[in-house]
């Protein structure tokens, strides 16, 4: 003969009411880091250089190292999206570690309304990211501009001089600094 257990049905109801509610806070948790998973890898970025996120520098290098030269090349990219031309004015420079370089883009709106754009950047090599200081760029910036406006937008940057004590990064002879204009968001 058999011993056949029947359980309280309020015992099986307190255990499905504490499974909904770790499931609940399992999903309000995953969203919650859905949610702050961007502004955490853009500071992760920032702060390691990871994917050739360039630093924002305070202030200026006092210091030049004059026996490792960088050559600096500038690449710009439009969104389809955004009926613009964008394009690098300065030619590539070749500068020293700790030198200051302004440089200037030009962006001129082809649409026959008023439209906004705003850019992301990145270097190349990747490596390079955590030693390339922008100290005044346009990035981030909504830009508006009227139809047939065109308008320079300066950086001024700097390698900074511990590139050349790196181990990782001596071999970085060329440094190529690209922004990529957005329509901007509403809203």
């Amino acid at each position: 003969m058999m011993n056949i257990q029947t359980v309280p049905a309020t015992s099986t109801a307190n255990g499905n009411k504490r499974l909904l509610m770790w499931l609940g806070l399992l999903v309000a948790g995953m969203v919650g880091l859905a949610y702050a998973s961007v502004p955490l890898y853009d500071l992760f970025c920032r702060v390691t250089g990871y994917g050739g996120t360039t630093q924002i520098a305070e202030n200026v290098n006092e210091d030049i190292v004059y026996d490792h030269p960088v050559k600096v090349r500038f690449d710009a990219n439009v969104n389809p999206a955004l009926n613009w031309s964008f394009v690098p004015v300065d030619k590539p420079v070749t500068l020293n570690p700790g030198e200051e370089v302004v440089i200037n883009y030009r962006a001129t709106n082809l649409a026959d309304t008023p439209t906004t754009g705003t850019s992301t950047f990145n270097v190349t090599p990747v490596k390079a990211g955590q030693y390339f200081m922008k100290l005044d760029c346009f990035c981030f910036i909504e830009q508006t501009l009227q139809p047939g406006e065109s308008v320079d937008m300066p950086v001024r940057f700097f390698v900074d001089p511990d590139i050349a004590k790196d181990e990782n990064a001596l071999d970085v002879k060329e440094i190529i600094l690209s922004y990529t204009f957005f329509p901007a968001l509403e809203g």
